[in-house]
């Protein structure tokens, strides 16, 4: 490991760490000099381009760290192209072994050929998590902020967010999320889902009442939701709950459900993630998975910059022909101070202390500064991240579509057109609801 983390990092990291590890999962946080995370990965697992599986395990077979006498690894499918190598734990595969497997595979075949099935999450950031705050209180009954728009409706327009599902009842607390669906409840136990391994969380007194808890991430898809919502009140949703370790998922895991959420017919795409990667090689699963997506004529995919407050690119951002978008701050005319940056970047849009829907019940901050203090919602937050700028340019492109006819890519190449013009020297191109 490079370096100490941040306590903040941290605590963001043990807390992903420890929920795979309950479920039999070692994934292995890998550090920056500065503080923040280079990048989190799973022990022992390798993603491979399945055109050069022949040759991985070749290189596999004369090295000296993958040990004559021990197992070859298992091959399962991915995506199209896209393969994983698990490698079952022996006595030689200690932390961080497979880092240099994928040394020697550089070294012969060239970089981005097989990397780590590294982790996706929607806390994630060099420097700062994903979002860039825990969630804030609110006053009961205050409106979102932007505000529930009445023209450009978004109505025909079909969008796919990957976060972490929908609460239950959302809808029914917060009229603009009516109509939003989730592809699988974000939370087992309410569902009546429950394994041996879950505990129900303890409920919190508050005023001599009972309140549920509020576990980390559980309401962020529905609050990006709920902004999208607000700009295109009558465009479709699907809410896919593909982080539910978490906030987090392997990219492979990630990926395959990106895989079927492709038959639904989806106009825009929406990704609330942001990882820094190993010697910033691509994602290889998603390489796969943004090919099959370049197959399907008019759908654009929105992608959060992400929090690190860094020039370095991250993925899914930096992949091209995804539409990138980083923050603004609360003025609306200068980068939020904890906005990736860089040339990747596509358009900037409000992020700082965005208000929509979230949970009712009693959070407990789970990072420092403020690890272990509480806080009482009533179905509404103020939070601040890329994650919640992006989903008002999702939701500007499919106003967009529905006022102007225009498929997801023609809407977004004359939105784009627009940031460029109005671009913010120092900053770039602008987009505002």
């Amino acid at each position: 490991m490079a370096g100490q983390l941040h306590p903040r990092i941290a605590d963001h990291v043990d807390h992903i760490v420890q929920a795979y590890q309950r479920q039999g999962t070692d994934i292995r946080s890998e550090n920056a000099a500065n503080g923040g995370v280079d990048f989190i990965h799973a022990e022992r697992q390798l993603v491979v381009r399945e055109e050069y599986l022949p040759q991985v395990q070749a290189v596999l077979q004369r090295s000296a760290l993958a040990g004559a006498n021990n197992p070859p690894p298992t091959v399962e499918p991915v995506t199209r192209g896209i393969v994983l190598l698990r490698f079952e734990p022996t006595a030689d595969r200690t932390d961080g072994w497979v880092l240099g497997i994928v040394d020697e595979i550089d070294s012969q075949l060239g970089g981005g050929i097989a990397t780590p099935n590294h982790v996706l999450t929607v806390a994630q950031g060099e420097m700062h998590p994903c979002p860039a705050t825990e969630p804030l209180e609110v006053e009961d009954g205050i409106e979102p902020s932007p505000g529930v728009r009445r023209e450009n409706s978004g109505a025909g327009v079909l969008i796919y967010m990957a976060d972490t599902g929908l609460l239950p009842g959302a809808e029914e607390n917060h009229p603009w999320l009516q109509g939003v669906s989730c592809t699988t409840t974000s939370h087992p136990w309410r569902a009546g889902v429950m394994s041996d391994a879950d505990e129900l969380p303890a409920k919190k007194i508050v005023d001599g009442q009972e309140i549920q808890p509020i576990d980390p991430y559980d309401a962020h898809g529905t609050f990006v939701a709920g902004v999208a919502r607000c700009i295109a009140p009558e465009a479709h949703i699907i809410v896919g709950n593909v982080f539910d370790t978490a906030g987090s998922a392997l990219e492979t895991d990630l990926v395959k459900k990106l895989d079927v959420a492709l038959h639904h017919g989806v106009d825009i795409f929406h990704l609330s993630m942001a990882s820094p990667t190993r010697n910033d090689h691509a994602l290889v699963s998603l390489m796969g998975w943004m090919q099959r997506l370049q197959e399907y004529k008019g759908i654009v995919c929105v992608v959060a910059a992400g929090n690190s407050h860094a020039r370095r690119p991250c993925w899914p951002g930096a992949f091209p022909g995804a539409i990138t978008v980083g923050a603004l701050a609360a003025d609306g005319h200068s980068r939020a101070d904890f906005s990736n940056y860089g040339s990747w970047v596509d358009v900037y849009a409000p992020g700082r202390d965005i208000i929509n829907a979230y949970a009712s019940g009693v959070y407990t901050c789970h990072a420092a500064p403020f690890k272990g203090q509480e806080r009482t919602f009533y179905g509404m937050a103020q939070w601040s991240g890329t994650s919640f700028s992006t989903p008002i340019v999702t939701g500007l492109i499919a106003a967009r579509m529905s006022r102007t006819g225009e498929n997801a890519q023609q809407a977004a190449g004359a939105l784009l057109a627009e940031a460029r013009a109005k671009a913010v020297p120092g900053v770039g191109p602008v987009l505002l609801p």
